[in-house]
């Protein structure tokens, strides 16, 4: 796998972890993604909450979890008030039903700054590894095992790569941004 080929992997790897981290970031309307990262504690481990239940939501202000197993409703309520996101679950016999309040004003702002700083983490994340090829491209010029017009070469196209990803980055968080901001 040649150098550019590494850089683009990790770029792109770099921007799917940036779509996780703002699928977790609360918006104005009900997403199952608001509870992804809470784990529940079935018979004596933690489990996710989307392997024991399925999560649908009847409204963009209401989240629906009905578990596989009704036994488990209770312990999903108490894992999502555990979780301490801001949502009071209501246990409704063999579902569990979330109720999602509307944002405040500052809620938003601090759900907007959330996204700017994850987009800032992601292209320092990028322009890391543009530096880590840059040196790589650097270094086999300077062992002889690379000639000038390919390190140059090589050096454009993952400049090109760090531009287009950078944009991504910021397209995925003003993306966030606006929604969060949608009243």
């Amino acid at each position: 796998m040649s150098i550019t080929d590494q850089t683009k992997a990790k770029m792109l790897a770099a921007i799917e972890h940036l779509k996780n981290d703002l699928k977790n970031i609360r918006t104005g309307r009900a997403n199952p993604g608001m509870i992804d990262h809470v784990s529940v504690e079935i018979y004596g481990s933690p489990v996710r909450i989307q392997s024991i239940a399925s999560i649908s939501v009847p409204d963009n202000r209401q989240l629906l979890i009905t578990p596989f197993d009704p036994q488990n409703s209770s312990a999903i309520g108490k894992a999502i008030d555990k979780a301490n996101i801001g949502f009071n679950p209501i246990v409704e016999g063999n579902c569990v039903r979330i109720k999602i309040p509307p944002m405040t004003e500052e809620i938003r702002k601090r759900m907007a700054k959330l996204c700017h700083e994850e987009r800032e983490k992601t292209k320092v994340s990028i322009r890391n590894i543009r530096r880590e090829a840059n040196d790589y491209v650097r270094k086999e010029k300077a062992d002889g095992r690379m000639a000038e017009d390919m390190m140059k070469k090589n050096e454009k196209i993952i400049q090109d790569l760090t531009d287009k990803h950078c944009k991504e980055a910021e397209d995925l968080a003003e993306k966030k941004e606006k929604e969060i901001s949608t009243i």
